[in-house]
């Protein structure tokens, strides 16, 4: 891979972790623990926010699949493995990276795990 190519690859993935970092600020209030008082709130109402709380649980768990794929694409990049297929050792085709640039398999790869 080229040198400036590696250098768009890091901005993007760069780019795509600070997403993930403000993604999860602006989530962090909808995780937060749901208050029990039936004074203040009905039962309706605290079912909703339990509902809300636990959509925005399983969000932040793909988020955090989301960063370990990001980051185990720069390290390929740091290591002069990324764009090789993480199974079979051949180049990942460049409109598969363009689409997801932290992808780890070629399309052949991809097609077997399913």
């Amino acid at each position: 891979m080229s040198g400036s190519k590696k250098v768009d690859v890091a901005s993007l993935l760069h780019a795509k972790l600070e997403e993930l970092d403000a993604d999860q600020q602006v989530a962090a209030q909808s995780r937060a623990p749901v208050e029990l008082d039936q004074q203040s709130v009905g039962r309706l109402s605290r079912m909703d926010a339990m509902q809300v709380q636990a959509m925005a649980e399983a969000q932040e768990r793909r988020r955090r699949c989301e960063r370990v794929r990001v980051e185990q694409a720069l390290e390929r990049l740091a290591d002069g493995e990324y764009g090789y297929c993480g199974q079979c050792g051949e180049e990942i085709g460049f409109k598969r990276l363009d689409f997801d640039p932290a992808i780890q398999t070629c399309i052949k790869c991809a097609g077997r795990a399913e």
